[in-house]
């Protein structure tokens, strides 16, 4: 058997090997640097392609941006659809003996800004990407990102009084998630990503409170078609996130889709030499098209 550790980091040395790729388009949603949306057109010239919006993981910390993800999105690009990557905003560094440490995500301005580029994404979209369906659009993103992705599709589920709260569901076909940090209480459990989960939620004093509006384990049923990537190997956000999270939707009454990767790891979902990055594009082709 090969060590986890051992394989854990060429999957990811893999991942990170492709150059970044240059958007078509680039727009801002907000005055922040960080708020901004890269737009990608189908690449073999395709008109009233699906529209695929994608959420970067990074465990919601700030030295993860955008650009690690381009490979992939181009690699969506290429298999025909049309793409809006999103940045936001996500932790800063606080010090520590010897340096700095990254915490993971800002309360509230992460959540703020996922909320107000999808809000925005469809406007945005038909001027700057008119190859680009607004009738089909698709959710995905990897990680912290496919967290984000599955949190964005329940924003009509969220407590009354929540600022993202939206009045109707969202206009998607679905939400392919790769290997999401779907449900808090596992994800903590687990220790994922160093305790990214209570850093996002502003600390452990305030993590509880908080949790009914930001962990998609609790804004269930979302009555939105949902699929889960997830590699059975995944030494960063182990299976038993995803597990929690179908168990979770099940028990309120929904069902969603679990595709299982044997032999696969956290990164290869998003890296365009692996044979897992051609799963999801399927996965996402079945709601797109």
């Amino acid at each position: 058997m090969p060590d986890p550790a051992a394989r854990d980091a060429a999957e990811e040395a893999s991942a990170f090997s492709h150059p970044a790729v240059a958007p078509d388009a680039s727009a801002p949603y907000g005055e922040h640097p960080d708020q901004v949306v890269d737009f990608y057109a189908p690449r073999d010239g395709r008109q009233q392609a699906p529209l695929v919006v994608a959420l970067h993981g990074g465990a919601w910390r700030a030295p993860y941006d955008r650009q690690h993800l381009t490979p992939f999105v181009d690699f969506l690009a290429r298999h025909g659809f049309a793409v809006a990557s999103v940045e936001y905003r996500r932790g800063s560094d606080i010090p520590r003996q010897g340096g700095t440490a990254p915490v993971a995500g800002r309360w509230p301005e992460t959540f703020d800004d996922v909320a107000a580029a999808l809000d925005a994404v469809p406007d945005l979209a038909a001027a700057h990407l008119p190859q680009a369906d607004p009738r089909r659009i698709v959710l995905t993103g990897h990680s912290a990102g496919g967290h984000l992705a599955l949190w964005a599709a329940a924003r009509h589920v969220l407590p009354q009084g929540s600022p993202w709260r939206l009045p109707a569901a969202p206009a998607l076909r679905g939400v392919v998630a790769l290997a999401p940090i779907g449900h808090f209480a596992r994800a903590v459990e687990l220790d994922v990503c160093g305790g990214a989960v209570t850093q996002l939620l502003g600390g452990e004093a305030e993590a509880e409170g908080r949790m009914p509006y930001a962990d998609p384990a609790a804004l269930l049923p979302t009555g939105i078609a949902t699929t889960i990537v997830q590699g059975r190997e995944d030494i960063v956000v182990p299976a038993e996130v995803a597990d929690a999270y179908v168990e979770a939707a099940a028990k309120a009454g929904e069902t969603v889709g679990l595709t299982l990767l044997e032999d696969i790891g956290h990164f290869p979902l998003i890296d365009p030499a692996a044979d897992a990055c051609a799963v999801v594009a399927e996965e996402i082709a079945q709601l797109a098209w």
